[in-house]
């Protein structure tokens, strides 16, 4: 079954309507016969319906253009064949198709079968330059319609008996494609879709073979006919074409309608001659409401561009555009651009913050995907692509149901400490499956080379590692065992021994139940859940909270000479700075403000101060606006910013300002937590928070409005999520009072807003 021989049964049908029309007694010079939709294209499937229009000049007289069409109508009946017939003529076409979108949409596929060539061909030349000059009208009225068919037939690659046609991203949705390019409102790369078109209509023809019937809906129990008769190895491999070849579909459509809706404007709605494009990061700005690589830059000095441009659209809520990505995947398939192994920790941050984007991620991981550049990062996705899980409970294939538990532990973040590690970890928790092996033990083992590839120290592997191999014990446990039973408390305890691994257990175990679907998770279950790691806390260790950093005796040395020095190591995409200064109310604030200012965004922070001197070591990356910066520049911008707070503030703010003029996407809130017994001589407040510009100097400078003293932080960006962890005192010493605690992290909630 394939193109061949959906073509030669068109031309079957071609030949019979010819010979109906010459024996009809019509005149070839007043009337046609033509075919339209499908049968247009020649592309029949033994269920599908003749869609035919008899045209005709007017001339015949009622009665006898009824006996003209019964004579041709009345044989196909006669021979159970299914017709879809309108009779009309010039200028009934025209009233048509300015009434009926689904008319002017057959009509584009018009072909001759038989009589007036000439009368065939005015319609088809009619039908077009309607299509293309009415198509402001025609293209919002199509869009309604495929969603309301998208609400009734679901999507294509992920349903378990999806239906070919109508479902989203099947053959319905690339005759869609083919009227939006015709009508000129966008250019696609229809060649993207041949291959899907003809995977989708050749089991779509083999269905209606095997099942004996006209219906387009695949179920389960035809899928292995299906598969087998068209030489797969089972009905998996089957659906896994099947959805690869829908998303395709879909990915494009999506191209199109963001095309339609923004070429040649600027983020305002407004047509430009020139449309405009902002700068963001190095070799990427933002035009047409698109992130764009620029095709000039050099992927092979700077190979982890392809990532910050993932992950700045997907924090920005805009997509990337097609075209630079096209000329991107190419030049990773010419063998140009390749990430080191392990990876930078600047690549790993970039990934992390593409997967913490939440609903934002999705289209990009797509994209990312169908460009196959996926593969040249992480070639173990391969192994789950639109896989499909024939289980009930599961909504998605094995890929999309690792994204969509992404997207939910996304809204998360704020409830464990390490939010890369969560992140990471629901993007790959089924990597395992695809075999008859366990997939929680298989993706023990798989995952440990990825992670450490991607970056991570050999404890953060072995978290990953473990969160992976009892990513199902929490909810098997919860649902399964007596929690009163100290017996079960103690079987989850053998296994996550520490508060900060089981954070990560429970928030993974909320999203993957959540991404699987209400089959499998319930208010019912989660409380359980939650009930047994609330039990089960108690019985392990707490490690969740920073400990205050250790100076070297070279730091202390040079401490003790309270006077104010810096140094700078230029790591390439990275600065190491370290500012030695005697210490002061808000210079925490002072410092991050500073290097603000001068286009420095602080991945990490560790400071400390010791006999009124305190000892700072930054970790920042400049953007693209940023001049080369020397120790000098530095020392000379600290003095400044010491000396003039408030001027500082204002510079500060005018930044900030101009950030907020980007699209943001929605994050969940800070969370601002404090302890009061974690340290002997000082009151812990811990910020969890979505990274921001000027964010540590905001919280920096909230601290010194109380009145209170910074004697150590430890600050951590982790992709688009910080972590800031300070250790806060009386200005004349002493931790903090509960009323005073509550007063301070109620403050800095304030100021987060």
């Amino acid at each position: 079954m394939a193109t061949r021989e959906r073509r030669s049964r068109s031309n079957e049908r071609d030949l019979l309507i010819s010979s109906l029309f010459k024996s009809s007694g019509a005149d070839s010079n007043e009337v046609a016969i033509a075919a339209v939709g499908s049968f247009g294209r020649g592309e029949l499937a033994p269920g599908s319906d003749l869609d035919i229009v008899i045209l005709h000049s007017g001339s015949y007289k009622p009665a006898q253009l009824t006996e003209i069409v019964n004579a041709i109508l009345y044989p196909l009946w006669d021979q159970k064949l299914k017709i879809d017939h309108s009779v009309r003529t010039r200028l009934e076409v025209r009233a048509a198709l300015s009434e009926d979108l689904k008319v002017a949409m057959g009509l584009l596929d018009i072909r001759l079968i038989c009589g007036s060539a000439d009368l065939v061909a005015e319609i088809q030349s009619m039908a077009l330059e309607s299509w293309r000059d009415e198509s402001s009208r025609y293209l919002p009225l199509l869009k309604a319609t495929l969603e309301e068919r998208y609400e009734r037939n679901g999507e294509l690659a992920y349903l378990l008996e999806p239906d070919l046609k109508e479902s989203r991203g099947g053959l319905r949705d690339i005759t869609a494609l083919r009227a939006m390019n015709s009508s000129g409102a966008v250019t696609l790369p229809m060649e993207r879709v041949s291959q899907a078109e003809s995977l989708l209509s050749t089991v779509r023809e083999t269905l209606h073979i095997t099942s004996g019937r006209d219906k387009d809906r695949l179920l389960f129990g035809e899928q292995d006919k299906v598969a087998e008769l068209l030489k797969y190895s089972d009905a998996d491999a089957l659906m896994s074409d099947v959805a690869q070849s829908a998303r395709a579909v879909d990915y494009l459509m999506q191209m199109a309608w963001h095309q339609y809706h923004h070429k040649g404007k600027d983020g305002f709605g407004r047509f430009l001659r020139k449309v405009r494009s902002t700068t963001i990061a190095p070799g990427i700005s933002v035009s047409n409401k698109e992130v764009v690589i620029d095709s000039t830059f050099d992927i092979d000095s700077d190979p982890v561009i392809g990532l910050r441009a993932a992950a700045t659209a997907a924090q920005l809520g805009l997509r990337l555009a097609f075209e630079p990505l096209r000329i991107y995947a190419d030049a990773l398939d010419a063998g140009r651009g390749a990430l080191p192994n392990p990876w930078p920790r600047e690549a790993r941050e970039y990934l992390i913050a593409l997967i913490g984007a939440g609903p934002a991620m999705v289209e990009i991981f797509e994209a990312l995907d169908q460009e196959e550049i996926l593969f040249h990062w992480i070639p173990e996705w391969r192994g789950v692509r639109s896989l499909p899980q024939r289980n009930v409970l599961h909504r998605h294939t094995v890929d999309r149901h690792m994204v969509e538990t992404a997207v939910s532990a996304a809204a998360l973040t704020r409830e464990v400490h390490r939010p890369d590690l969560l992140l990471f970890t629901s993007l790959f928790h089924d990597i395992g499956k695809g075999t008859q092996e366990d997939h929680s033990l298989r993706g023990e083992v798989l995952i440990k080379p990825l992670a450490e590839r991607i970056g991570f120290n050999s404890p953060d592997v072995e978290v990953i590692q473990k969160l992976i191999k009892h990513h199902l014990l929490l909810s098997a446990t919860a649902t399964r065992r007596d929690l009163d039973d100290p017996a079960t408390i103690a079987s989850v305890a053998e296994h996550i021994t520490d508060v900060g691994t089981l954070e990560l257990l429970h928030a993974l175990s909320i999203a993957d139940g959540e991404a699987t679907g209400r089959a499998a998770w319930s208010e019912w279950k989660a409380a359980l859940v939650s009930e047994l790691v609330r039990k089960t806390k108690l019985a392990i260790t707490d490690n969740t909270i920073s400990r205050q950093p250790e100076l070297s005796s070279d730091q202390l040395e040079r401490a003790s000479r309270q006077i104010l020095d810096v140094v700078i190591e230029d790591r390439g995409n990275v600065y190491a700075i370290e500012v030695i200064s005697p210490d002061k109310t808000g210079l925490l604030s002072i410092v991050s403000g500073v290097l603000n200012i001068l286009r420095l965004d602080v991945r990490s922070a560790r400071t400390k101060t010791v006999d009124g001197v305190a000892v700072m070591e930054w970790i920042v990356v400049p953007d693209p606006n940023a001049a080369v910066i020397t120790r000098e520049d530095l020392h000379r911008e600290l003095v400044r910013g010491l000396d003039a707070e408030g001027k500082l503030a204002d510079r500060i703010q005018a930044r900030i300002e101009a950030y907020a003029q980007m699209p943001t996407i929605p994050v969940p809130p800070p969370v601002v937590e404090t302890f009061l017994d974690a340290a002997t001589d000082a009151t812990i407040i811990e910020v969890r928070s979505h990274d921001r510009p000027a964010l540590l100097f905001s919280i920096g400078d909230t601290v010194r409005k109380c009145n209170i003293d910074i004697k150590s932080a430890i600050v951590t960006t982790l992709g688009a999520e910080a972590i800031d962890t300070l250790y806060v005192t009386e200005i004349g010493g002493g931790a903090l009072t509960a009323e005073r605690a509550t007063e301070v992290a109620s403050r800095i909630q304030a100021s987060l807003k």
